[in-house]
């Protein structure tokens, strides 16, 4: 069965839940990706992914109040002369030239690997603008049999929402609408392959309760792993994590003392840019060998994740060295890997989740220490309380690529909006009796999840703030009128 891309002119984000449940629920047992790999002949391995994202803002005419949603590309396209908008052309190559470089790669008889995670807002809005050449670069090497068994999609938020400050039935809705809009893209066959997430900035809830129905959401929504930075994940003791290039397994545990788990691919802390522009994953890898565990000898990998589009870097130096590193690798002791395929081959040496390490979300250890045996929320945030009280460093803010940006304190013009918008939406678009094939239903999500785009917070003042709260007065306008 194939998916309309567009549904009432809005992309297809819902309606189909049960499709898209039982598309992943008939996965088979054995590996999905068709490995060219020579496992016993490897030392490591590196692994690459690409982040891709514009956000969808009311740019498309003179008055904030009535202009058109439209790309922030679209809007770098119109206006060239403004800051960076003339990197606009590169951008849009940036997104389609893996669609040049894997068939040229696999064409010449090389072995590529590469991890691509494209918001939803990014989709829509490059097939909005017409440019449906990207598109089309993307779709032959998803689904080509040829050359998808180098690619490896990783599924993300359909809007681009950061999890530790957006509401967990929210963050939900933006991973389920990400599901139904790529299976309407590349085939409901493709999303079968998709198996792990990448969270928007990296942001990963430390807070015991967000973490956990953070996790649930994951796993339920048929996700097996996810990308994790360093500095956002402890040992169960507290201590940093000291084997960064095994996996390891997140353990999310509640206030109740509920617990979900996911495996964690840990990408390592540096300039994300500059260490994917310049292949430093290969480089790194290439002074690894095997690693005990388990009762295992097994490869290790280094996995780093960065922009594919912003910077002089990536948009100049990365094409020449991803095809140089790609035809050295190619067949080595030290291959590109992509980590469903890496996570196969582990699991045919009967590697099991459970003897992965176990980590947890940063600061986490204090909350457990000296834990009364009957918690539950109001026992937790007392606890919040008392260590924010002894160490002024301390937060259940979540941890992001960046330690020096809060995706709370400074935001509150923002986050009114955004809460009341929330709220509104749980209240009248989530009853039982409003079905989620609704046009209505299909408009109200769409603004709400546009509302939460981490970037009308990340830019924090000026025209991205307008942009946030026009949007969230529209989507508040549909709540009201609409239901």
């Amino acid at each position: 069965m194939e998916l309309k891309e567009q549904v009432d002119e809005l992309p297809n984000i819902c309606g189909q839940e049960e499709l898209i449940d039982a598309t992943l629920a008939s996965r088979s047992h054995v590996p999905s990706v068709r490995s060219d790999i020579d496992w016993n002949g490897i030392h490591s391995g590196f692994a690459v992914a690409l982040h891709m994202h514009q956000p969808l803002i009311p740019a498309g005419g003179d008055d904030l109040k009535t202009a058109k949603i439209i790309s922030n590309l679209k809007d770098m396209l119109i206006h060239p002369s403004i800051g960076d908008n003339h990197n606009s052309p590169a951008f849009h190559w940036c997104y389609k030239r893996m669609g040049e470089f894997i068939p040229q790669l696999v064409d010449e008889g090389k072995q590529p690997r590469i991890m691509l995670e494209y918001s939803g807002c990014l989709l829509h809005g490059l097939r909005e603008m017409g440019l449906s050449d990207v598109l089309d670069h993307l779709k032959r090497i998803t689904c080509d049999a040829k050359y998808w068994p180098s690619v490896e999609w990783l599924g993300a938020p359909w809007g681009h929402a950061v999890a530790p400050s957006t509401p967990v039935q929210d963050f939900r809705l933006h991973v389920r609408a990400w599901q139904h809009h790529f299976a309407s893209i590349f085939g409901l066959e493709a999303l079968k392959r998709v198996r792990g997430f990448s969270p928007s900035e990296m942001a990963l809830p430390n807070h015991p309760d967000v973490c956990f129905e953070f996790v649930k959401t994951l796993r339920e929504c048929g996700y097996e792993w996810l990308v994790v930075q360093e500095h956002t994940i402890e040992q169960m003791d507290g201590q940093p994590v000291r084997n960064p290039h095994v996996p390891h397994l997140l353990v999310a545990k509640n206030s109740t003392g509920r617990t979900a788990s996911i495996v964690a691919i840990i990408k390592t802390q540096g300039s994300d840019t500059k260490l994917v522009g310049q292949m430093q994953p290969y480089y790194e890898a290439l002074g690894l060998f095997r690693h005990e565990l388990a009762g295992h000898r097994i490869p290790q990998l280094v996995t780093q994740i960065a922009d594919g589009e912003n910077g002089g870097v990536m948009m100049n130096e990365f094409p020449s060295k991803f095809m140089e590193v790609m035809f050295t690798s190619s067949g080595s002791s030290t291959p590109a890997l992509n980590t469903s395929e890496y996570l196969d081959y582990l699991r045919q040496m009967g590697i099991r989740n459970e003897d992965f390490p176990q980590v947890q979300p940063v600061l986490q250890h204090r909350i457990w220490e000296h834990w009364p045996e009957q918690g539950g929320p109001d026992i937790l945030e007392r606890k919040i309380h008392e260590c924010a009280q002894a160490d002024s460093r301390f937060t259940m803010e979540g941890g992001s690529w960046t330690n020096d940006i809060s995706w709370v304190r400074g935001y509150e013009n923002v986050l009114g909006p955004m809460t009341a918008v929330s709220a509104a939406f749980a209240q009248k678009a989530l009853r039982p009796e409003i079905k989620t094939n609704e046009a209505r239903y299909r408009n109200a999500l769409f603004h709400l999840m546009i509302a939460q785009t981490s970037c009308f917070r990340y830019w924090g003042h000026g025209v991205w703030t307008e942009y946030g709260r026009e949007i969230c007065r529209r989507a508040m306008d549909i709540l009201n009128y609409d239901f």
